[in-house]
């Protein structure tokens, strides 16, 4: 393998790392993770919700998921393209929020989409100059909410630190 292909290569596990990252931040309520996806000057287009910066996105988004009873985000299916310091990709992304609908009710919204992502390499950190989120399909289920309730217990999951995942990543 060529200098320039292992290059290319790192580039693309780093810019990966950033992808999970973020799904992470979301997840666990981790704000500066979350806002540290972007460039400064990055912008976020989540249409038709919510079209400004990557720091307007994350107050927007922190509010909504703050309000949520759970949410889970997944990526998938990562195609990556560098060229010196920019790159594009796409990622697929599922999302799934569960939140109160009426007493006695949940509602589970779970979103399929793609992230259309525009990099730059800036004081060797790679981040978002743009995102456009995509949905392809979206479906809600109400639920009884005793079907969905999770109790705490050892090892359960956290919306923070407390977090198991936390124990393995120091």
């Amino acid at each position: 393998m060529s200098h320039d292909a292992l290059a290319v290569l790192l580039d693309k596990q780093a810019i990966t790392e950033v992808i999970h990252g973020y799904c992470r931040a979301l997840d666990r309520m981790e704000r500066d993770a979350a806002l540290g996806i972007w460039h400064a000057d990055g912008t976020a287009d989540y249409p038709p919700f919510f079209t400004g910066t990557g720091a307007g996105f994350v107050d927007w988004v922190w509010e909504m998921h703050a309000a949520m009873t759970g949410h889970s985000h997944q990526i998938s299916n990562i195609l990556i393209e560098v060229d010196g310091d920019h790159a594009v990709s796409e990622s697929y992304v599922t999302v799934a929020l569960q939140s109160a609908a009426g007493p006695g009710r949940t509602a589970e919204t779970v979103v399929r989409g793609r992230y259309l992502d525009r990099w730059s390499r800036r004081a060797d950190r790679w981040a978002l100059d743009a995102r456009r989120h995509v949905v392809d399909l979206q479906t809600v289920t109400l639920h009884d909410a005793a079907m969905t309730a999770v109790e705490p217990h050892d090892g359960a999951s956290a919306r923070d630190t407390a977090d198991p995942s936390y124990a393995l990543f120091r």
